[in-house]
């Protein structure tokens, strides 16, 4: 699959099979991530691989209670350590958001490239998931997201997005 097709057909996966995970397909997913880009080359993330049913079920619980996360084979916790990067004049501690969701996007994307369903978490209690999973002072949950086979074939569906002209400005800001 070509990347542009990967990028077109990517998909929030919410309903997953139980098939395991290759670890070959894990491994390269995961090198995606490994290789993003980070701002000064910090590259101030950890990649939390869950197994474990009980604690699927634990950080599904975190997750609002959205019990599709703990259905998926693997859960991934993205974090991220605060790097006290003052980019763009405002962001502060906040710059390792934009270094980790790169590479949880970059995980996302190899995934769908494997054939694998995702789907990026952003509602979770960050201390509820760090108690549970041991991520020390100075890193937080970034991101999380199941990982595994959907059922079904949710990468055919149609994606609804604005178009180009709702999101897409020349030579300057235009509402």
């Amino acid at each position: 699959m070509d990347l542009y097709e990967t990028i077109r057909t990517r998909r929030s996966v919410r309903a997953y099979r139980p098939d395991p995970v290759p670890e070959e397909s894990l491994k390269r997913v995961l090198e995606a991530a490994r290789v993003a880009p980070s701002g000064s080359n910090r590259q101030p993330w950890k990649f939390i691989v869950i197994r474990d049913p009980q604690m699927k079920e634990k950080i599904a619980g975190a997750c609002g209670g959205q019990s599709f996360i703990a259905q998926a084979p693997i859960v991934i916790v993205a974090c991220g350590r605060d790097i006290d990067y003052n980019r763009g004049g405002y962001m502060d501690r906040y710059s390792m958001l934009v270094d980790v969701s790169i590479a949880l996007t970059h995980l996302i994307l190899a995934a769908r490239a494997e054939g694998l369903g995702t789907c990026w978490i952003g509602f979770f209690e960050n201390e509820r998931v760090k108690g549970l999973l041991g991520v020390p002072s100075g890193w937080d949950v970034v991101g999380v997201t199941p990982l595994g086979y959907p059922q079904g074939d949710p990468f055919s569906a149609r994606s609804s997005r604005k178009g180009p002209e709702e999101v897409v400005c020349e030579g300057s800001f235009k509402d």
